[in-house]
């Protein structure tokens, strides 16, 4: 794994420079611009990349690394996506470092997101594979961004309403799960020529264990440590965001500690504050319920496996990262 993702860096980087050699060819007062494009593709753990890479390996193709610049274009879906949450989320940090909107405002960072997203086609479109190939994809391509602007905008639109778990599970499948394990591992499949029983076996395993990300992710944003997540542990709180952590929290709650944390979400509150929504969301037993949530989806994801005809190699990678991607933090 560890080999693969060095294989994604050094695609990206031999991309990015050369687009942003292009870019800067323009106008050199571009260089801000240039150098956060940069840092918005450093850093992150290529896990989109990785899935897409092993669907196209569970359909029987062989490693090459025309495929590896195609999955690598998936990081720049990535990278455009967290550009563009952390403007709608206001957030100051991302992977230790001040968010592109922090640094250059709001305006520039809405333009840097949608360049790295026309970067992403761009890059898929050239890796090397045959138009054929490429061509199978697309629809996918077209299904997954559709899915995670479903999903932030549901996101948005739900914010600040009641709490709905089914909703709040929906948002999860659409706003971070399709693109991160369900279509990379679906489109890297797709351009492998995969069997219709090798596609359904892999979205049997990939549907449980987005969901499962997200919930760790949503986990993360709220009781993770700062320094390994990167992100403020106040973000998604006082986003207020429409999480099944916090549906939990106001059903398992007793009605004290569910009249204090509306009252507490309602306004503007400090790091304390924070700590005692926590304590409410334990006592509540949300945090354990989300990690029983994470386990059943962890475990229907590995029985999916198993019950698979998966190449051995890409079946013994894709039970990796189970662990990978629903790891306590």
């Amino acid at each position: 794994m560890v080999d693969l993702r060095v294989r994604v860096d050094r695609a990206l980087e031999a991309f990015v420079e050369t687009e942003i050699a292009e870019l800067l060819a323009l106008d050199a007062e571009l260089e801000p611009v240039a150098d956060q494009m940069r840092i918005s593709v450093t850093g992150g753990k290529r896990i989109r990349p990785v899935f897409c890479y092993w669907g196209w390996r569970a359909a029987g193709q062989p490693d090459t690394d025309a495929m590896i610049r195609a999955a690598a274009a998936l990081e720049l879906v990535h990278a455009a996506a967290i550009v563009h949450d952390d403007i709608i989320d206001c957030s100051p940090m991302r992977r230790g470092r001040p968010t592109a909107h922090e640094k250059l405002g709001d305006a520039l960072a809405i333009m840097i997101g949608d360049l790295l997203m026309a970067w992403a086609g761009q890059l898929f479109h050239t890796s090397g594979l045959p138009r054929a190939f490429l061509a199978r994809a697309v629809p996918l391509w077209t299904a997954m961004g559709r899915e995670l602007v479903a999903g932030e905008c549901l996101e948005i639109l739900r914010t600040g309403a009641a709490s709905d778990m089914a909703r709040s599970l929906t948002i999860v499948r659409f706003k971070t799960g399709s693109y991160t394990v369900e279509r990379p591992l679906q489109i890297g499949a797709v351009l492998g020529g995969a069997s219709p029983a090798t596609l359904d076996a892999l979205a049997a395993y990939a549907r449980p264990l987005g969901e499962a990300f997200q919930l760790r992710d949503d986990l993360w944003g709220v009781f993770g440590d700062p320094v390994r997540t990167g992100k403020s542990q106040l973000d998604d709180l006082a986003g207020r965001k429409p999480t099944a952590l916090l549906a939990l929290t106001l059903t398992g709650a007793s009605e004290p500690d569910r009249r204090r944390l509306r009252d507490l979400l309602d306004g503007p509150f400090t790091p304390a504050d924070a700590t005692e929504i926590r304590g409410i969301m334990q006592r509540s037993g949300a945090r354990a319920g989300v990690h029983q949530m994470i386990t059943e989806r962890a475990r229907s994801a590995q029985a999916a496996i198993e019950k698979s005809r998966l190449e051995s190699s890409a079946a013994d990678a894709l039970t990796r990262l189970i662990c990978e991607v629903t790891a306590d933090g």
